[in-house]
């Protein structure tokens, strides 16, 4: 028998949302589907909801204080940049995100942009497509073995690529602010201060959140401070990346090549000037996906408002300290 529970998909962007569907159908629970783009549109689509599933919906104090009957709220993904955390927890709410579902994924993509970069591979496909049977546009390229890959943010997915990119050949340091330069990680990275990571890195490649602190990261100062022959590698956050300083370096040649998944405005405008870029390797942000990291990520985040809904502790909170 179907219960009182009612649970409502924000918005989505995704083909079905049959994996969410069979987990409510086996709690039995009422799952309601919306496409909002406002705060308006949350409140009218989820008033009397108990949890609610969201991408890209702003989860305001202003939602929240129209929405009484919310316990939970699951995001698609690691990133909560459009759900306000401090008002649900001062609102004795939950918040789940699933923060592990595409470590091996992105991490992956992280290291196909930067070989992709540094084999040349992209410019020289483009080239062989209009005719142009040439090396000389790539080079000079260097072996692995010969590169430093530097890792900024050693959190999961940055772990993940240092050990990837270490098990290629590279030479992997890394940067996080919880770790302190001059020790070694338990993976055999060497953490070093930022600023040295980006004079002596070959690949930078970007595994940070976006936070007031990490917006442009990546910015016109740092970008002197990178090798010329240097690639940088974004999977992360595009706020973490000024992308007009980035594009004026690649058009320069104060910057070999940038591989990049993610941007400051998605989609990215086909005028853009990163757009015309030969030495710019661009994918949709799509480096989060596989067969296996879609589906874990839908069935859990349903899973996590399912579990608090019914009293019981989710597999991922962010604000525990409301069970208590």
């Amino acid at each position: 028998m179907e219960t009182t529970t009612r649970i409502v998909i924000t918005d989505c962007d995704h083909d079905s949302i049959a994996v969410e569907r069979a987990v409510a159908d086996e709690h039995q629970i009422r799952l309601m589907m919306a496409q909002c783009r406002t705060e308006d549109d949350v409140i009218l689509a989820a008033t009397g909801a108990d949890g609610m599933l969201v991408q890209y919906a702003p989860i305001t104090a202003k939602v929240l204080d129209a929405l009484p009957d919310i316990k939970a709220i699951g995001r698609y993904g690691v990133g909560l940049d459009t759900v306000d955390v401090a008002a649900a927890t001062a609102r004795g709410i939950a918040v789940c995100n699933v923060p592990d579902y595409g470590t091996e994924d992105v991490s992956d993509h992280a290291i196909a942009l930067a070989l992709s970069l540094e084999r040349g591979v992209v410019q020289l496909d483009r080239r062989m497509r209009r005719g142009e049977y040439d090396l000389a546009a790539v080079q000079p390229l260097h072996r692995v073995n010969t590169r430093v890959f530097g890792v900024v943010g050693l959190g999961l997915i940055g772990s993940a690529t240092a050990r990837k990119a270490k098990g290629l050949g590279y030479s992997v340091i890394g940067h996080d602010p919880l770790l302190q330069p001059g020790t070694v990680t338990h993976d055999g990275v060497s953490v070093v201060a930022f600023e040295e990571l980006l004079s002596r890195a070959d690949v930078v490649s970007l595994h940070v959140p976006l936070k007031p602190e990490t917006h442009h990261l990546i910015n016109a100062q740092a970008l002197a401070r990178m090798k010329e022959s240097a690639v940088l590698i974004n999977t992360c956050r595009g706020g973490v990346v000024d992308t007009a300083a980035v594009a004026a370096a690649l058009a320069s040649g104060g910057l070999r090549g940038a591989g990049l998944d993610v941007f400051e405005e998605e989609p990215l405008p086909a005028t853009h000037a990163l757009m015309s870029l030969e030495n710019a390797v661009l994918t949709p942000h799509v480096a989060w996906y596989s067969e296996e990291s879609y589906g874990e990520l839908k069935r859990r985040t349903m899973e996590n408002v399912v579990d608090l809904c019914a009293g019981r502790a989710p597999r991922n909170i962010i604000n525990p300290e409301i069970l208590v």
